[in-house]
């Protein structure tokens, strides 16, 4: 049993390494987002958001892309893209209403 957690400290993706303490750094992203989901989707930035989608998108092709494969880097930003994407989806749904009742009132 010790022998195993000695062989996953050491690993080349193990705590020792910024291998770990990337993905770990970057779950802060994951929990923005998620705490951005009770905000009113008029104080999200969509410009930001979109841009973090993309971020997020880049990097899990690059967690794949490196050796070793880093999944936990993958795991995140694959979280953090589809939380990213559903406040995509917020803002432009919101966008969409505000249209339309601009609309409705210019048309009484």
């Amino acid at each position: 049993m010790t022998d195993k957690i000695i062989a996953l400290i050491n690993s080349p993706v193990g705590p020792k390494t910024c291998h770990f303490w990337g993905p770990v750094a970057n779950w802060g992203f994951v929990l923005a987002g998620i705490l951005d989901s009770n905000k009113p989707p008029e104080k999200i930035s969509g410009r930001m958001t979109t841009v973090l989608m993309f971020y997020s998108c880049l990097f899990m092709r690059f967690a794949l892309r490196v050796q070793p494969k880093n999944y936990l880097l993958f795991s995140c930003h694959l979280c953090n893209a589809s939380c990213q994407a559903y406040l995509l989806t917020r803002v432009f749904r919101a966008e969409q209403e505000r249209k339309a009742k601009a609309a409705a009132a210019g048309n009484q």
